[in-house]
């Protein structure tokens, strides 16, 4: 999952800005510091809304410098995606697996899929997690 910033320099910062995330601003005194402030900046505020359960908004913007997101961040994010209304616990009876182990899969701090949980999940959501 890559999301794009643009970034201008401004006096003798450069300010970084998402279109596709706008509560997302940063800055850095280097473009080399701006990137890695901006990786920062947006795993930040996505483990947030995350956390609040606030809506996140898929990637559309395709100019400017693309931020990779960390792999766990972006399962955890693609998963919840793929349950929309449904429950948790629906999902993992669906998975044939307990709540807690699906539940930490939405966790970007303890999801750790096995290859099988991958497999299962991708026939409950008719979704490919995993492209190899």
């Amino acid at each position: 999952m890559t999301y794009f910033c643009d970034i201008t320099k401004e006096a003798d910062l450069y300010t970084v800005y998402f279109p596709d995330m706008t509560t997302v601003r940063t800055f850095g005194d280097s473009m080399e510091q701006a990137l890695e402030m901006a990786k920062e900046a947006l795993e930040g505020n996505l483990e947030v809304c995350i956390d609040h359960g606030i809506a996140i908004p898929a990637p559309q913007y395709k100019e400017g410098h693309p931020i990779e997101v960390s792999p766990k961040l972006a399962f955890a994010i693609q998963l919840r995606q793929a349950r929309s209304n449904r429950t948790q616990k629906e999902i993992a009876i669906a998975a044939g697996m307990s709540y807690q182990q699906y539940q930490r899969l939405e966790n970007p701090h303890k999801t750790n899929p096995t290859l099988e949980m991958l497999y299962r999940l991708q026939k409950v959501f008719g979704v490919p997690f995993l492209t190899l």
